[in-house]
């Protein structure tokens, strides 16, 4: 097993972004047969959707889509703080369409039709330079306090203070409040959170992401029945909304 593995025992997840669905059907497969989990969206209204409840570890997005283009996706990804790795993919393949992709956030770029085979290889390329990824339950490894109405969240030290009164948190209520700060403002559906904040997917039986929610919010919210903080959003599932958005 190589390091980049070793560091990330998961299947790696891909998110194929184009709407040629005759060729997207056929990148699906061979990626299968690759050994990644794959993932499809038509164009950047359905690339949304879906990664509203999934996690993806690297998008292969085509330039040309309907309404919005591949560039301007990847441009508000990145503008977003967005760092999921992309390829983009283009049929003009010329110089200046490739350098206005990595221009704009790609970490990669392949013209149209590719080589499967050369996609795989670009992909493993790709992946091999991202960061280590911290563990889900682990303190921030650089200083990071978010501030919120009383409560000061320290990510690095990994406490929660409401005025000079250490609260107590769970590993596993730690791991979810990260998550939901770090993404503030953005609704995150229970497999994403499950996923974001412990590794693993969500089981639709699994009760404790719902319970651990609930306590977080005895903890922070005045009334804990109205969250002023952290709140639900029907038919995704959290959402945490800072005080500037009050």
């Amino acid at each position: 097993m190589s390091p980049a593995h070793a560091a990330h025992p998961h299947t790696d997840r891909i998110l194929l972004v184009d709407d040629d669905s005759r060729g997207r059907e056929l990148l699906r497969r061979y990626l299968i047969q690759q050994g990644f989990d794959v993932l499809q969206a038509e164009d950047g209204a359905a690339m949304a959707r879906l990664r509203l409840r999934e996690t993806v570890d690297l998008i292969v997005l085509d330039l040309m889509l309907p309404g919005e283009d591949g560039l301007s996706l990847c441009k508000r990804m990145r503008a977003d703080g967005d760092t999921t790795p992309v390829i983009m993919l283009t049929a003009k393949g010329n110089d200046i369409d490739r350098i206005h992709g990595l221009e704009e956030g790609a970490d990669d770029y392949l013209g149209k039709p590719c080589n499967p085979m050369e996609l795989v290889a670009r992909i493993h390329a790709v992946l091999r330079r991202r960061p280590l990824q911290e563990d889900p339950g682990a303190p921030a490894t650089q200083q990071e306090t978010v501030c919120f109405g009383a409560y000061a969240f320290d990510v690095g030290a990994r406490t929660l203070h409401r005025g000079t009164e250490e609260l107590s948190l769970t590993s596993g209520e730690f791991a979810l409040l990260k998550v939901l700060v770090r993404n503030a403002r953005k609704p995150l559906s229970r497999e994403k959170l499950s996923q974001l904040a412990r590794g693993r997917s969500f089981e639709p039986l699994d009760r404790s992401l719902d319970v651990q929610i609930s306590r977080l919010r005895k903890l922070i919210e005045d009334d804990h029945t109205q969250p002023r903080y952290i709140q639900t959003v029907w038919g995704v599932g959290y959402v945490f909304i800072p005080d500037d958005l009050a």
